[in-house]
């Protein structure tokens, strides 16, 4: 499992990083959470192909190499102390690449669990399924269940894995299975989407490597208040140190969830009330002034 999904493959610009907020609940607190690290981290992991292009290597090698990028991610991120990692491995709208390269990905894809469902175990990771698995060979279909199985006890880390997955068929069929004529809050209708784990649904901050800036259709419910960041580094070139970087960026952000900085009223100068008074003009509007921030703004 390396992670593929769909979109031109272009580098340009400099690693940067861009958004505001996040939680529909407000967990982290609606005047800002600077210095609070992500409790749920997204991960779209891009850019193998180029990797092992600019290598002069198979795509098959790009992917492989990705692999290792994978178990990285994910023992950094126990270290960490994220509760929730979120990794997109495999769109629904991959299916539309060459038959021999979604071969290479599904099979890449099993040697993975064989390989790390063990790990994953020891080390206290919890392995979980997004999207469909109809799809899937009977045999990919067997091992997504074993390592499931396996795992089922473990709660150092969530480790959610969207293959065959589009955020929009996710919406789509949540709104199906609500009854007719329920009137659901976002929470309930945040549990229906995450099969009943509504109270991790948010994403804190969304990471997609490769230079791209968009997202590709991963998470959108889930993302609404998200930090996101951007680097130009390769998904197989990714390490412990640019994970580190994305939080320390996410811990520099105030987030307001929509809501604005704290703010103080400044009295109008005597001299300036007085002033008016005196030529007979009224009064002007008190000047009230941001501390930290604007006036006005999404959050």
């Amino acid at each position: 499992m390396s992670g593929v999904n769909g979109g031109n493959e272009t580098r340009s610009g400099t690693a940067n990083g861009a958004g505001a907020g996040n939680g529909a609940d407000g967990r982290n607190g609606a005047n800002g959470s600077a210095g609070v690290g992500p409790r749920h981290v997204g991960i779209i992991m891009d850019g193998n192909g180029r990797w092992a292009e600019a290598r002069r290597l198979s795509r098959y090698d790009g992917y492989r190499a990705g692999t290792d990028a994978v178990r990285e991610a994910v023992e950094c991120a126990a270290d960490l102390g994220i509760r929730v990692l979120t990794l997109y491995a495999f769109s629904s709208d991959n299916w539309r690449r060459p038959s021999g390269e979604v071969q290479i990905l599904l099979s890449l894809f099993q040697w993975y669990l064989q390989q790390e469902t063990g790990n994953c175990e020891r080390r206290g990771v919890r392995i979980s399924f997004l999207g469909r698995r109809d799809r899937f060979p009977p045999a990919l279909q067997r091992e997504i269940s074993r390592s499931e199985a396996a795992t089922r006890t473990c709660d150092r880390l969530l480790l959610r894995i969207a293959a065959d997955y589009s955020a929009r068929d996710a919406i789509l069929a949540a709104a199906a299975r609500l009854p007719a004529g329920d009137a659901s809050t976002r929470v309930d209708f945040a549990r229906t989407l995450t099969g009943g784990s509504g109270d991790l649904a948010d994403v804190d901050l969304i990471v997609r490597t490769g230079g791209e800036q968009r997202l590709s259709d991963f998470l959108l419910w889930e993302a609404a208040y998200a930090e996101l960041v951007f680097t130009q580094t390769l998904w197989p070139d990714f390490t412990r140190s640019d994970l580190d970087s994305a939080i320390v960026e996410f811990r520099r952000r105030e987030r307001r969830f929509g809501g604005i900085a704290a703010c103080r009223e400044r009295p109008v100068p005597v001299s300036v009330a007085s002033g008016a008074a005196s030529a007979g003009r009224r009064d002007p509007a008190p000047d009230v002034r941001m501390t930290g921030d604007r006036a006005s703004g999404a959050g």
